[in-house]
């Protein structure tokens, strides 16, 4: 019948409405907003130097209550409505459509509150690194590489790889995703730490159990233009490229690697046809990494002695044990997952949404 479709529909949404409720709490909008009315209302705003930023900051906070109490009230209203018409088949028709709407508009409004930082909306850089461990950590870097290239098939995010470095038995020692479309770093920021797996090798003739960890490196492309690089920081080295690439590969040295001196950081790139096309796409990876290197230093000098919000590199971030028993839990928000089977193979939407549901309560 067509009013159970209906509340099944509604009961579908409450995730969303949850999600957004609770995205509200933290954020604490509701008081920026009244604290920036009352400053806009005092008599000497009108000198105040900050007053520009003020009134945008107001706009912007004003349009997101509105947005949302406007949504709340319509989930309210449109769940009422269904029990109160349950009888009339063509009232229900014309709210499902109603609720349709509501829908799309709920999931949208949810993305553009999660996802409100100016980098979010970068194309990003993704490196995977193997951990010690030789073929076992490898294998578990491999196996890292196709999730965030299944997850990307299935979202509106393209990958490209643009650096891959063979194991030596299995596997790989390292690659890089180039990343692009809506909210590319926003939505994969959550990702940037270290990844632990637990399961029975099947490289292990005895089948015992072994721990691998993995690095991933996160970082949001930039405009060249914030980043001056003196052309005599940098060494560039040439070698053949190796893995996937087409015809062009083994057979020139095509591949780039640029080493920043001043500050040690490395990057390369093999997947380009010329060695032209790999050091300008080497050059944007450079500019990215610096660039988050020196936000890092600014957000280190005006956030001293306070909690930071940041994911630092090296910290374990997650596990996926396959054995004794199966789970994936993700150790910032405590979010866990009994299915590592469809989290391996990109399902990493719960992940994502807890972790940037736990970074709005550090605002």
């Amino acid at each position: 019948m067509l009013i159970d479709e209906l509340k099944e529909q509604l009961k579908a949404l409450e995730p969303t409405v949850e999600t957004i409720k609770t995205f509200w709490s933290n954020a604490q909008l509701d008081e920026q907003y009244r604290t920036l009315t009352q400053k806009t209302e005092q008599e000497a705003f009108w000198q105040d130097p900050e007053q520009t930023t003020i009134l945008k900051k107001l706009t912007n906070v004003k349009n997101i209550r509105e947005q949302y109490h406007e949504l709340i009230e319509s989930y309210s209203e449109v769940t009422e409505l269904v029990d109160l018409f349950k009888h009339d088949e063509t009232e229900l028709i014309k709210l499902q459509e109603e609720i349709k709407k509501l829908s799309r508009k709920l999931t949208a409004f949810k993305i553009e509150l999660l996802l409100h930082e100016p980098q979010d909306n970068s194309a990003c850089f993704m490196n995977i690194n193997a951990g010690a461990g030789g073929t076992e950590s490898q294998d578990w870097a491999n196996m890292l590489l196709r999730m965030y290239t299944r997850y990307c098939e299935d979202s509106p995010l393209t990958a490209q790889i643009i650096d891959y470095q063979p194991g030596e038995e299995a596997g790989i020692k390292s690659a890089t995703l180039y990343i692009k479309g809506k909210n590319a770093f926003g939505m994969l920021k959550s990702e940037h730490g270290i990844h632990r797996l637990v399961r029975i090798s099947p490289f292990d003739a005895s089948k015992r159990r072994h721990t691998s960890f993995a690095g991933v490196m996160v970082t949001p492309e930039v405009p060249d233009v914030e980043v001056s690089i003196d052309p005599k920081d940098l060494r560039i080295d040439t070698y053949r490229a190796s893995g996937a690439g087409g015809q062009h590969v083994n057979k020139t040295d095509s591949a780039v690697r640029i080493t920043h001196i001043p500050t040690g950081t490395v990057v390369q790139c093999q997947n380009e046809r010329s060695q032209t096309q790999n050091k300008a796409t080497a050059m944007k990876m450079l500019h990215a990494k610096l660039a988050q290197q020196a936000a890092e230093r600014q957000e280190q000098e005006l956030a001293a002695g306070i909690e930071k919000k940041k994911i630092e590199w090296g910290s374990q971030i997650r596990s996926y044990v396959l054995h004794p028993y199966k789970m994936v839990k993700d150790h910032r928000t405590d979010y866990e997952s009994p299915q590592p089977d469809i989290v391996l193979d990109g399902g990493l939407n719960n992940f994502i949404e807890a972790f940037l549901i736990e970074l709005s309560k550090k605002k």
